[in-house]
């Protein structure tokens, strides 16, 4: 039985199996060892393209559909409802299923054998305000695994995955695993005798990269599309601020495909004809007409990793895809108000999971970050913060959990 692993990411995703004793990452792109988590239905060619090969076709501005965080949609009921996706009519579990196919034939033509089984990553909490979502999201994403040609999946938590993969500890020291991915941030923290890893406790709260930006597009970028802006009354005087649900929907990653609407572009349109300022809504209902809500979530997410170098305080968010000269400026204070109820949450769910662990700050001796996300000034300032006396180790941030999951997978 060949078991394959696979940290399927809200934004990246990789796989690993054992060889030699070791674990081996599969090049699930060519020369690389994870591909984004994107995938792109071309309408005029009626092909499907996935990875770096889907965002380099939404760039080019091929005719079709563009997908990503498809894994904050398991657990709800937009993932089951069924639309026309270019050429097809499909559901977002269809969408996923061929994604993770995609990884199991890439990796069987890497290595030369089948894979029946998988270990999959998945966070400590897909959902951590409903149970029941939290539930049916797993469900989902077996079923998926089921579609993509899988005979059965086993979970694992992302974070007590990439612990396995984590440096030494030193004597009588405890590790924390700080793992803040596109959709989820989780916590393990774990012990080491010998070889053998020990998982004390594990915690998770539905905050990530993909939050983030959402958080920065609404409050530096939307503002320039209307979003808080006044529309005159259609009847009467008197005026109504501007419906925050397509600003929502525009700024927010899995939504963003099916935000295209005829009943979005002419109420677009309306307040275009209605706004007191009609300069902002003449471009939003050119990014509704030109399809261009990826292109900024692109531009925003750009923006971010630019302001996260240490010696940047401002940056642009460049938006000349809608209209020539256009950009959202940003300082890093911006980006912190931005982001401030993110980071709070994350402070709260490692506080928290020292609580199920029984065990105070300065226990924590080694914290290790996982995830692109953890990659943000922020996210280290506020771990630094809690626990000022552990060292601190980047390693592998972005393929961790995918070398922990072939661990834990055993030889092939």
């Amino acid at each position: 039985m060949a078991t394959l692993g696979i940290d399927f990411g809200t934004s990246n995703t990789a796989a690993g199996v054992m060889v030699a004793g070791r674990p081996h990452l599969i090049a699930v792109e060519p020369g690389r060892m994870t591909l984004p988590t994107s995938v792109f239905f071309d309408a005029d060619r009626k092909v499907t393209s996935y990875g770096s090969a889907a965002n380099g076709a939404l760039i080019d501005g091929r005719e079709g559909r563009f997908m990503r965080a498809m894994k904050s949609v398991l657990g709800t009921p937009l993932l089951r409802e069924r639309r026309q996706i270019a050429h097809e009519r499909l559901t977002l579990l269809d969408v996923v299923a061929r994604f993770l196919a995609m990884i199991r034939q890439r990796a069987e033509a890497e290595t030369g054998q089948p894979y029946t089984h998988a270990l999959s990553g998945r966070p400590v909490r897909f959902h951590s305000s409903d149970t029941a979502r939290d539930a049916q999201a797993e469900i989902d994403l077996r079923e998926a695994y089921m579609l993509a040609g899988f005979q059965d999946v086993t979970f694992m938590y992302e974070p007590e995955a990439a612990a396995l993969a984590a440096g030494p500890l030193d004597k009588g020291a405890l590790g924390l695993v700080v793992d803040i991915g596109g959709g989820t941030s989780d916590f393990s923290i774990f012990e080491r005798d010998g070889s053998d890893t020990r998982i004390i406790a594990s915690q998770g709260v539905r905050v990530g990269g993909t939050d983030f930006d959402r958080a920065i597009n609404l409050a530096q970028v939307m503002p320039l599309l209307g979003r808080g802006a006044e529309i005159g009354n259609a009847m009467g005087s008197g005026t109504h601020t501007a419906p925050n649900t397509i600003y929502n929907d525009l700024a927010t990653w899995q939504k963003i495909a099916f935000v295209y609407t005829p009943e979005n572009r002419r109420m677009a349109a309306s307040f275009a004809k209605l706004g007191v300022d009609p300069v902002l809504f003449g471009r939003l209902q050119t990014v509704l007409d030109m399809e261009l809500g990826h292109d900024i979530a692109f531009a925003v997410e750009a923006g971010k990793i630019r302001l996260n170098a240490p010696d940047v305080d401002q940056t642009g968010i460049d938006l000349r895809v809608i209209t020539p000269d256009l950009w959202a400026q940003i300082r890093k204070a911006d980006m912190d108000r931005a982001l401030a109820d993110h980071t709070a949450a994350i402070r709260s769910c490692a506080t928290e999971t020292l609580k199920i662990a029984g065990i105070t700050p300065e226990k924590i001796g080694k914290i290790v970050f996982v995830g692109g996300s953890s990659l943000l000034q922020n996210i280290e300032t506020t771990m630094v913060d809690l626990f000022p006396h552990a060292a601190l180790e980047r390693g592998e941030a972005f393929t961790a959990v995918a070398d922990g999951l072939a661990l834990a997978a055993g030889p092939s």
